[in-house]
């Protein structure tokens, strides 16, 4: 079952999406928003299921879906926490800052707390108000929980899990190093993270759901061109079970609570840092990865962070090359 917000006041107006993302019908009646659907999920989800079936058969009332009128499924979220599942991409990102990476960082998950009372929408613009922030994209894997209690383990977290989808994750490169260096963590260099038009139910996606790891290469593009195709199931050290486990160690976790894997990465097949998509390689899902690379091997990193003007896409697409969770399409724009 795919869900999506058409945007509508603040919340969005929720609609089911058939599975080609060509349709979608009105849910309406069944849950106004996402959000109510998540609060009241055991009773909603049946009646959803049922509505997705009938708009697969042709027997519920359907409109053409585009997915620029989407806003992000949450368009305000309870709550937005971004773990760092993809060591490696910790790893050469410290390395850019000239930063040690202690040994707990591969059993004990990094995560931090985002903003989430503006989540942006799928073809909704970055807004950058000086380019010398070092803007940056990064590409990742989202999951929707239901309510889940405090303290539970990561197998059992599993089972809280109702939603995935895509998400970039903005970040504004030179604002970190001085604010992580208050010992306190993002806020200015953290703005508004962009979700893709639709969120899927973990039975929906098949195979490439498999150990609370979403599986297949996440496409980036730049300007049109080919960044990143790194495959989301691999070089993932902690799957969202445990993510979801660590975020409520010590409280509870409320229905329609957003949780990142952090920039998906994949080390190169000889063990050491990924190559461009230009040489042959996997890429990369954000631009402060390249730069490390490029600084390990040149010297001093080449490729630019964003400016006005340019184009980051970001999506995933199953066996027939059909989009699973539609794009995540913007322009940076001028604040």
């Amino acid at each position: 079952m795919k869900l999506a917000s058409l945007k509508s006041g603040r919340d969005g107006h929720l609609v089911v999406v058939s599975n080609d993302l060509a349709w979608y019908t009105d849910a309406a009646l069944i849950a106004p928003t996402l959000q109510a659907a998540l609060d009241d999920w055991d009773s909603v989800e049946p009646n959803l299921r049922a509505l997705a079936e009938s708009l697969e058969h042709g027997g519920a009332p359907r409109e053409r879906f585009h997915e620029r009128e989407a806003a992000a499924p949450l368009p305000r979220a309870y709550q937005w926490a971004d773990g760092s599942a993809y060591v490696n991409h910790v790893e050469l990102v410290r390395k850019a800052r000239g930063a040690e990476m202690p040994a707990s960082f591969w059993t004990d998950p990094l995560m931090y707390q985002g903003g989430s009372d503006g989540m942006l929408g799928p073809r909704d613009p970055i807004p950058l108000a000086d380019e010398a922030w070092g803007c940056d994209l990064e590409a990742e894997i989202v999951v929707v929980t239901g309510d889940v209690p405090q303290g539970v383990d990561p197998m059992a977290a599993r089972d809280h899990i109702r939603l995935i989808g895509l998400v970039n994750d903005v970040s504004l490169r030179n604002l970190i190093p001085a604010e992580l260096g208050k010992g306190f963590g993002f806020v200015q260099s953290k703005p508004a993270s962009a979700l893709s038009p639709v969120f899927v139910t973990p039975d929906a996606l098949g195979d490439r759901w498999k150990d609370a790891k979403l599986h297949g290469a996440l496409e980036v593009e730049i300007n049109g061109q080919s960044f990143g195709r790194a495959d989301a199931g691999v070089d993932m050290t902690f799957d969202f079970g445990v993510l979801i486990a660590h975020l409520a160690k010590t409280r509870p976790l409320g229905a329609g609570t957003i949780i990142g894997s952090g920039t998906v990465s994949n080390r190169g097949a000889d063990g050491g840092p990924g190559k461009p998509v230009s040489e042959g390689g996997l890429g990369y899902s954000c631009i402060a990865e390249v730069r490390t690379v490029e600084t390990i091997q040149r010297g001093k990193p080449e490729t630019p962070f964003l400016r006005h003007g340019d184009t980051v896409r970001i999506e995933m697409r199953d066996d027939r090359h059909h989009t699973v969770f539609g794009a995540i399409e913007q322009a940076v724009e001028a604040a």
